[in-house]
């Protein structure tokens, strides 16, 4: 008897309100679908299926072994209807049961490659249109005759990052030499230890690029398996550096922009260009954008949900994020109204200093706000904080809305001015 194709799969993790809109989806089509997970079994903090409530299928894998991979997916074969992983360091993993599941769409396990690797993804970019990427290079070591290659061939100011780590780990601007030997000596020192904090399976590299000064912006999209893209509505970004910090983090997520719709064609374009770069298909890609005047130029584009974008895209425009990321894998045509409701934004906390915190005042006034949705503190008086690029996470993160543009902007501009956090050294 043929079985029913029914089961969404997740590798590795289960992201916050999948389930929910999976169950929503079956509901409006009268289907039952199943949740599959599958997890490492060597990993050390295993969880049980009473431990995910609603999922339906529980299945530790030994990753390092691919006969066990197909052995653990056999008896679901007929059944899988689509499958996904919602986490960039995770993204080898899921390489990794690609060529178990030949029958269902995915991404190519080169794409994902491309993907994830920064040094490999630019090579791309540059292959298919030098003017959308900046100049960039693998360092080797912190040698004086490497930083002169560096000095000749990249100039200042330049960036220096990790070739595979999210979140803007140890990603340091340089004006001068002097910098750039500093943060190259704490790029390789600290190099290895984040990868395996971070679970990189991939061999540290460091490299480094040319700086972009403008405006970043991001945007998702939904790629189908002929390359044909659906674009979410962009988001307006906003770095510790745009505040005054000496940290890359993104500090401020708003959408919808305000920009105009030529302007958000040419975004378009360009990220059309780096998606078909990387050959990536039946997945969602985050792509983050730089507006050096009127030009866009790709930052990098990761083969997953950007960050926030499920709350941010629900709020502002009613956009399922979850599901569509889903739909493009059955493939089914993603659902993306055509006007948005209001206005979005997330801010992630960071003190201008590392250190103790002594004085933390302000949370409180700020949940009174009217645009608050929802509001999580990880910080407290007497944790320490470290900078973003050194592995530290932020005091606070809040999520607002609001259907007016300039009630929300007033909001944002009341949490800069309530909050007061005090740092010892």
């Amino acid at each position: 008897m043929k079985k029913e194709k029914n089961i969404f799969v997740y590798v590795m993790s289960l992201p916050v309100g999948a389930l929910e809109s999976i169950r929503k989806y079956g509901k409006a089509n009268k289907t039952k679908y199943r949740v599959m997970l599958i997890v490492d079994s060597r990993a050390k903090d295993k969880k049980a299926l009473a431990d995910y409530e609603g999922l339906d299928i529980l299945l530790p894998v030994d990753f390092s072994k691919p006969g066990k991979i197909a052995e653990a997916l056999l008896p679901y074969q007929n059944e899988m209807l689509a499958i996904t992983c919602r986490a960039e360091s995770h993204m080898t993993k899921f390489a990794a049961v690609i060529p178990h599941v030949p029958y269902l769409r995915t991404p190519s396990t080169e794409s994902l490659e491309w993907a994830t690797d920064k040094l490999k993804m630019r090579r791309r970019f540059a292959l298919y249109d030098k003017k959308n990427t900046p100049k960039f290079t693998l360092v080797k070591d912190n040698s004086k005759g490497e930083r002169t290659r560096i000095k000749e061939k990249i100039g200042f100011p330049l960036i220096v990052k990790p070739a595979n780590l999210a979140q803007s780990l140890l990603v340091t601007i340089c004006y001068h030499e002097e910098e750039l030997e500093s943060a190259l000596r704490t790029t390789f020192r600290k190099i290895k230890k984040l990868y395996g904090e971070n679970k990189r399976g991939e061999i540290p590299n460091v490299m480094v690029e040319e700086y972009m000064e403008g405006d970043m912006y991001s945007v998702d999209a939904y790629v189908n398996g002929r390359g044909q893209i659906y674009f979410c509505p962009m988001v307006r970004v906003k770095t510790g550096r745009d505040i005054g910090h000496d940290d890359f983090y993104n500090y401020l997520h708003m959408t919808p922009t305000a920009l105009k719709k030529t302007t958000i064609e040419r975004a378009h374009a360009v990220a059309e260009t780096g998606i078909h770069a990387l050959g990536l298909r039946n997945i969602t890609a985050h792509v983050e954008l730089m507006k050096v005047d009127d030009e866009w130029k790709i930052i990098e584009i990761g083969p997953r949900i950007g960050g926030f974008r499920h709350k941010l895209h629900e709020l502002s425009c009613d956009i399922d994020h979850s599901l569509n990321d889903i739909l493009i894998r059955i493939p089914k045509k993603p659902i993306i109204p055509k006007k948005c409701k209001g206005f979005a934004a997330t801010l992630k906390w960071f003190p201008k200093t590392e250190g103790r915190i002594t004085k933390l005042k302000g949370i409180k006034k700020i949940r009174e706000l009217t645009s608050l949705v929802d509001m999580s503190v990880s910080k407290k008086v007497g944790d320490r904080c470290h900078f973003a690029k050194n592995g530290g996470k932020a005091v606070f993160t809040v999520t607002l809305y609001n259907k007016e543009r300039a009630k929300l902007l007033a909001d944002i501009r009341r949490v800069e001015k309530l909050i007061d956090i005090k740092i010892a050294k």
